[in-house]
């Protein structure tokens, strides 16, 4: 164990190669004797983080009454001990177990590399994420950039039911980004303008792109104001 031992946070969206990356830590360390533990909230493989790449690893489970202080406590008083915790799906984590993870660093010089999402579906930061931008040590965005299906860089991560993009609803819902059947949730990325734009579909709000070349801006037709202005009169 290092005396220098650190918390690093690395996120990014869907698609930036999270888990991929937290595989390759933790093969990386563990290839050199080091004693690693994986762990994992709501993975595409229950007890494993797996890559889209099709690479996966066994991994232990965090459940909102895991005491992830005391589960690195044990292990560093076992026989072979601990170096590091990768963790993946941080975003995930209650703000508590955040603060357990802080503590393994701080109280156990134990490593910690944890790998997340910034925002939810409703483009909002999880309280896990927003803990571990407080905590963390190093900060890190992944350089993976994944595209909206419009060609921009994706910010934003969409949830989908039935096909049609929605901002309210539990937080945690496990969907496939592949799947695009009816009667699915799935998972898609967007970026910030196309993320929005369903979202003023549905407050009455029509995008309005301009049609001549040398227009450089995007006019908004607010239908939902007049129609308010109706109603009142």
């Amino acid at each position: 164990m290092s005396r220098n031992a650190k918390l690093k946070f690395f996120f990014g969206t869907m698609g930036s190669g999270k888990s991929t990356q937290a595989l390759q830590i933790h093969h990386n360390l563990t290839t050199r004797g080091l004693q690693v533990l994986l762990i994992s909230q709501l993975d595409r493989e229950e007890g494993r983080v797996s890559s889209r790449l099709g690479v996966s690893a066994e991994a232990q489970i965090v459940t909102p009454d895991s005491n992830l202080l005391n589960v690195a406590r044990e292990l560093v008083m076992g026989d072979l001990g601990l170096d590091a915790i990768v963790c993946d799906e941080a975003q995930f984590y209650s703000t508590e177990q955040i603060e357990q993870l802080a503590q393994v660093v701080d109280l156990l010089s134990v490593d910690v590399f944890a790998f997340g999402l910034l925002t939810s579906f409703q483009g909002q930061l999880f309280p896990g994420t927003a803990r571990l931008l407080e905590l963390a040590d190093e900060r890190s965005e992944l350089q993976v950039e994944a595209r909206c299906y419009c060609g921009q860089r994706a910010t934003h991560n969409a949830r989908l039911v039935d096909g049609r993009q929605v901002y309210a609803g539990a937080l945690k819902v496990v969907g496939d980004t592949n799947d695009r059947t009816e009667a699915a949730t799935s998972y898609e990325l967007r970026c910030r303008l196309h993320w929005h734009q369903e979202l003023w579909a549905q407050q009455g709000r029509q995008l309005q792109l301009p049609t001549d070349h040398g227009a450089d801006v995007i006019e908004l037709k607010v239908k939902a104001v007049e129609k308010e202005k109706a109603d009142t009169e």
